[in-house]
């Protein structure tokens, strides 16, 4: 079944949830760089760290000091969402940061009413400052990931270019449809963005083949391939533009911004 892109959201901010319980897909690399690259087009960009292990956190430059609240502060009413943004080291936009506190929230949370609604509540304190809000999502369909799709308007899917990748789709397409039934009636699949691709490789182009056959024209036309400035800009605490703007990995990523804003213009 061929699956067609939903209208764009124009006039107003876009929160953008990137979700893939599968590690290692560039995820958190995809939410950095394509905050950074909206941010360099004139955007006013906000990325929320809601991974426990807080690299989106690290790979912006962010070190925490024992009293600055994260966005587990943030969900637990123990700060406000605005004492908890921090300016991102490489780059013109800010990050809600995340720590590894967050890892408990699943439990922690599970006796609360309403709490897949605690994110959303969060970010519509803050809504209007920004052009769009990304929102790196937990590597596991839990709690804490549900609050990143009732926060959403919309999902973005990195999907890595191997085989086993495709695994988990099923099990996400599932969990997204629940939410939208139970939670948030307008969330949809924004796209697909295939990443570690290397068209030189039959098995490669046949996994991006399976995918446009199932997500039809959400597939992004852009596809990530595999670069070592993208793997070394977060150590750096930066990312690609501040790093290696010149990198193949860099203008790709501008590429799938382009291919973002057109869709949400």
């Amino acid at each position: 079944m061929v699956v067609k892109r939903e209208s764009s959201f124009t006039g107003k901010t876009k929160v953008l949830s990137f979700v893939n319980q599968k590690g290692g897909v560039g995820k958190t690399t995809t939410v950095i760089n394509v905050g950074a690259g909206l941010a360099l087009s004139g955007k006013r960009i906000l990325l929320i760290d809601m991974d426990p292990s807080g690299n989106l956190s690290k790979g912006t430059g962010i070190r925490l000091q024992e009293d600055e609240p994260t966005i587990y502060e943030v969900l637990k009413g123990r700060a406000d969402v605005n004492d908890a943004i921090r300016k991102a080291s490489g780059g013109s936009y800010e990050v809600v940061p995340a720590d590894s506190l967050l890892s408990g929230a699943n439990i922690e949370f599970s006796s609360v009413p309403g709490r897949e609604m605690l994110l959303r509540e969060a970010i519509e304190r803050i809504r209007t400052k920004y052009d769009y809000i990304l929102i790196d999502a937990p590597r596991a369909l839990d709690t804490v990931s549900v609050m990143t799709m009732t926060a959403a308007d919309a999902v973005i899917v990195p999907v890595q270019a191997h085989y086993y990748a495709l695994d988990g789709i099923a099990q996400l397409t599932e969990t997204l449809k629940i939410v939208k039934q139970r939670m948030n009636p307008d969330l949809h699949v924004a796209g697909v963005l295939v990443t570690m691709y290397d068209k030189r490789k039959v098995s490669h182009r046949e996994i991006l083949e399976t995918l446009q056959k199932a997500f039809g024209d959400k597939v992004y036309k852009t596809t990530i391939g595999t670069y070592t400035a993208l793997s070394e800009a977060p150590s750096y605490g930066k990312d690609i533009f501040a790093f290696k703007p010149k990198d193949k990995g860099a203008l790709q990523y501008m590429d799938l911004v382009k291919e973002i804003e057109t869709q949400f213009t």
